[in-house]
């Protein structure tokens, strides 16, 4: 890999993902592109500016003429899409976003990698890749038992899971119809450093330090399998290194957690750091009305990319989750800056009649 386009990399995932890259390929040039909408934020790439490796560049995946310029100018020979509206909550309200950033958005990138790596009448160039970063929500709900793999049926119910889950059908086209080295890797939920405070754990660490409700969704039973984000990095790093051309790989970090236990542990845990409230923050906890089609349970077998590849987490949830609360609450001026008008007004619609 000598030249990589990262898209989205200025979100929770992908800048985590730079980091790793830079850290680990050394000769590698990365190029982040990136929308900057609210869940975009070039503080997460602060102290690598000078870092002469990577190049930011503002701009949508979906204009054509912008990313047909960065492939003739950087001569890319990997894509790693990140970019994607990725909250089930915002897809309920508005899923038209979802489908033009997540299924157009994905097509757009194909298009482009293809005009550059697959000249009309020739066969792909050697040694290129086009990776997707995908979900383990594309596969629907699980029972009390099981576990999602490669060859588990499609079955999304959200507008966020449908449009990840059109995104991940369109890839596979591209490789079956015209030859794209494409690569899919579908994780289950990531938590850790720069994550947007909209999500489950950021928002309860800001909640439970400044004593506010804690909205914990229905009977807070809903199971999510864990893994910590530099996992999620470094498996997507070994996927580009060796995994099988047109593959995919499911990613999980072995961690079932009912969503009620993970807020109750980040409460625990403030309260152990911060002892300034006169209450348990436990007592915060407030059930709200369920999401509509919320998945009961998510879990992954990480099997096929522990055989082949030889990938498997290696931050268990009680060491990840004390990492985050501590990285959230020691950086409060990334968290103050990156929560605006539009986030307060999101969160007032959502919440606000629950």
């Amino acid at each position: 890999m000598q030249s990589i386009l990262i898209t989205g990399g200025c979100g929770f995932i992908g800048s985590n993902f730079v980091r790793a890259a830079l850290s680990t390929l050394a000769s590698t040039r990365l190029v982040v592109l990136d929308s900057l909408t609210y869940a975009g934020n070039p503080m997460n790439l602060v102290g690598l500016e000078s870092d002469e490796r990577l190049r930011f560049v503002k701009g949508d995946i979906l204009d054509a003429s912008l990313l047909e310029a960065l492939f003739s100018e950087e001569e890319f020979d990997t894509v790693v899409n990140f970019a994607a509206e990725s909250h089930v909550d915002r897809s309920i309200l508005e899923p038209g976003g979802f489908v033009r950033t997540n299924v157009l958005g994905t097509q757009s990138l194909i298009d482009a990698a293809r005009r550059h790596w697959t000249p009309v009448g020739e066969t792909c160039r050697e040694g290129v890749r086009f990776l997707q970063v995908s979900t383990d929500e594309v596969f629907g709900s699980l029972g009390e038992t099981g576990l999602f793999h490669e060859a588990t049926p499609y079955d999304p119910h959200s507008p966020y899971s449908a449009s990840k889950a059109a995104a991940d059908h369109l890839v596979r086209a591209a490789f079956h119809t015209h030859g794209l080295p494409t690569l899919i890797t579908n994780c289950s939920n990531n938590y850790g450093p720069y994550q947007f405070p909209e999500k489950l754990i950021p928002l309860v660490i800001r909640n439970a330090r400044e004593g506010h409700a804690i909205p914990v969704y229905g009977d807070g039973k809903n199971v999510r399998d864990w893994l910590y984000v530099t996992d999620h990095c470094s498996a997507i790093l070994e996927v580009l290194a060796r995994g099988a051309i047109g593959g995919t790989y499911c990613v999980g970090g072995n961690c079932e957690r009912r969503n009620l236990d993970v807020v109750e542990t980040i409460c625990d845990l403030i309260d152990e750091i911060s002892e300034s409230a006169s209450a348990p923050r436990r007592d915060l906890i407030t059930f709200v009305t369920d999401r509509p089609g919320h998945d009961r349970r998510y879990a992954i077998d990480s099997g096929k990319i522990a055989r082949e590849l030889g990938w498997r987490p290696t931050v268990d949830f009680d060491e990840g989750i004390r990492r985050t609360v501590h990285w959230y609450l020691a950086n409060d001026p990334w968290i103050e800056a990156i929560i605006d008008g539009s986030y307060r007004e999101f969160y007032d619609r959502f919440y606000g009649n629950r």
